[in-house]
């Protein structure tokens, strides 16, 4: 029964990341594209329409189209299929199983926005003054939580063990 609940709660979050991240990128379209910043809570939260044709932080986006194809379109199928192993094989810890659907949900929004539209669609700045993260979506956040979990994870645990066990 317990096996039941977690796939159910995987199911859940999966479809809540993903299915919040289209909700957000079409709303950021909708409403963004073609308008000034907004800016929120004293210009701490910047909300800009942004199509990123390159990787985290607009990495690669001045490369020609064939090879951002090659790693952004390719290269993330692959780590995707690698994570979907991964799961299968290391399914003993659900926060571990928690941590890599956030990175498998994170990474296929953002790879359905790269085949639909050959861009990612970003729309949320932080900071403060001139000091501002890169922009970023909702998939961003949940590849970043899945990371931060997995490190957590592994920082927490013994010498000796397998921290994706």
């Amino acid at each position: 029964m317990r096996r039941h609940l977690n796939i159910f709660l995987l199911i859940v979050l999966l479809s809540g990341t993903v299915g919040c991240d289209r909700v957000t990128k079409h709303l950021a379209m909708t409403s963004l594209s073609g308008t000034p910043d907004r800016v929120l809570f004293g210009g701490v939260v910047r909300l800009q329409y942004a199509e990123n044709n390159g990787g985290f932080l607009s990495l690669g986006a001045e490369l020609g189209a064939t090879a951002r194809f090659a790693i952004f379109v390719v290269g993330t199928g692959v780590l995707l299929i690698v994570l979907l192993v991964v799961a299968i094989k290391f399914h003993r810890s659900l926060w571990n199983m928690a941590a890599i659907t956030l990175l498998f949900a994170g990474g296929a929004s953002n790879l359905v926005d790269r085949l639909l539209r050959g861009t990612v669609i970003d729309f949320v700045s932080l900071g403060v003054g001139s000091f501002r993260t890169g922009v970023f979506n909702v998939a961003d956040v949940a590849i970043a939580a899945g990371i931060c979990m997995l490190l957590v994870r592994r920082s927490n645990t013994p010498t000796g063990t397998t921290p994706l066990a």
